[in-house]
């Protein structure tokens, strides 16, 4: 028996602005749009779709309710990315401080517009 990832889903009450910023930080072609869903492409990723959910809060995450899912992501420009993850609409949870290209390696942990928490990590 085989079983494969195919897709990742990821709840959201806006979906243009959790697409958005998912698209503006991995690339790929434009998401691919019907009423209740967004479909994103990016090489090396499965199809990651977000789903329009009107009553969905954001996870409270690390000092509240369970995160439920997250993505770990690695770069080589840890400044680079934390920039791209900022101008895309996401924040910073820990730390909260801004990151240095001459920063030690380790992980970093954002939220995306919806409250998505990822983790980024040096490669």
């Amino acid at each position: 028996m085989t079983i494969s990832l195919t897709s990742l889903i990821l709840d959201a009450a806006d979906l243009e602005s959790e697409s958005s910023f998912w698209h503006g930080l991995l690339g790929g072609g434009p998401p691919t749009r019907t009423e209740n869903h967004h479909f994103l492409r990016v090489d090396g990723f499965p199809v990651i779709v977000i789903q329009h959910a009107p009553g969905h809060v954001p996870p409270q995450w690390p000092d509240g309710a369970s995160q439920q899912l997250h993505f770990d992501l690695a770069t080589d420009d840890a400044a680079a990315t934390d920039q791209r993850v900022l101008d895309s609409g996401g924040r910073r949870l820990r730390p909260a401080t801004g990151v240095v290209a001459s920063a030690q390696p380790g992980s970093r942990v954002y939220a995306s517009p919806a409250g998505h928490p990822f983790c980024v990590r040096s490669a």
